[in-house]
């Protein structure tokens, strides 16, 4: 059946990856002046932090960052529950489960990827959490542990859970989780690729979305993925090179409006800084420009932005003047149509 692009707005047909010290709430909202409809998540949170303490540390986000996603860490149902209800009130549009994190056992139990070996207790955290929020539960998880090379392995997981949960979203990273043996920045490169398990995924159950993560880096790849699969998450080259996002809202959503000019970023990123700066809470401008060294990528002096924006000399007087100073040297060495 044949699409308008603009019926995919208010999809997860495109999302940023949720990835620890990164996509925090600077990073999002730098992403969401790029891009209006990509979907942004989280930092993973553990569910315990939440409940036991401070509550606007962890889930205070900005006006407009929507749509964002929560993904919580744990395996505790009642837990995971409470938390997710706390972030449905803060005014999260998702909740997502982290059942592919590949950092060793954490607390009490099982907790990320070693999750992938206990479907039935997944399914009921699934369902505690989906009891106790109206918006959607989904769910992250990787295509197998270990030594578990067979497609089957994933297969029966997502199989379980469609069983037994109301769960509807799987975003699947293509590689196994190598828990022993390998760190979690290692587990994110080493393990193989194996996109075509996640095509099977979506032709085994055509009635769940199925979105595909892992190693994807051009907007070339992204169209070719959506050929088969519902939606693409990409990590880490959204934050390194933040303005591939530009042309995400035209080329899968269909919008027409105008990309946003580097002019008109800089200037927004210099007003968040200050008004961030001057809310307190122990803001400082290092905690916002760090997401913001990729922005010029590919122009000349980019590497004068990097540099500027990270020297801790230049950054101690926390004035956000300072993203303006390293624009003007961006500005005047490129040729803007």
């Amino acid at each position: 059946m044949h699409h308008n692009d603009t019926d995919y707005i208010g999809t997860r047909r495109l999302s940023v990856a949720p990835m620890l010290d990164w996509t925090d709430r600077h990073y999002r909202y730098m992403a969401r002046q790029i891009t209006r409809h990509t979907w942004l998540y989280s930092e993973m949170v553990n569910a315990g932090a939440i409940n036991y303490g401070d509550k606007d540390r962890f889930l205070m986000f900005n006006e407009g960052e929507q749509p964002v996603a929560l993904q919580l860490g744990g395996s505790e149902p009642s837990e995971l529950a409470r938390a997710a209800k706390t972030a449905e009130q803060y005014g999260y549009n998702e909740i997502n489960l982290n059942c592919g994190c590949p950092s060793p056992r954490v607390q009490k139990g099982a907790f990320g990827a070693c999750l992938m070996n206990e479907a039935d207790l997944v399914a009921d955290c699934l369902n505690a959490m989906q009891d106790a929020v109206n918006i959607p539960v989904t769910v992250k998880h990787r295509i197998g542990i270990d030594r578990q090379t067979e497609y089957q392995v994933v297969a029966d997981f997502v199989g379980t859970l469609r069983g037994k949960t109301a769960c509807k979203t799987f975003i699947v990273h293509a590689r196994n989780a190598w828990l022993d043996g390998l760190s979690p920045k290692e587990n994110r490169d080493i393990p193989p690729l194996k996109y075509d398990y996640v095509y099977r995924l979506k032709q085994e159950f055509p009635d769940l979305e199925i979105i595909i993560n892992g190693g994807i880096t051009t907007n070339e790849q992204i169209a070719e993925h959506l050929n088969h699969v519902d939606g693409v998450m990409i990590g880490r080259e959204a934050y390194h090179n933040p303005m591939m996002m530009r042309d995400w809202d035209s080329l899968f959503y269909g919008d027409t409006a105008t990309p946003v000019a580097y002019q008109d970023l800089v200037q927004r990123l210099f007003a968040y800084s200050q008004a961030q700066i001057r809310a307190g809470r122990g803001t400082t401008l290092r905690h916002i420009v760090r997401h913001s060294l990729g922005l010029m990528h590919g122009l000349n002096k980019a590497r004068v932005w990097r540099r500027m924006l990270s020297d801790a000399a230049l950054l101690k007087d926390n004035d956000g003047s300072l993203i303006l100073e390293a624009w003007k040297e961006v500005e005047q060495a490129n040729r803007w149509d």
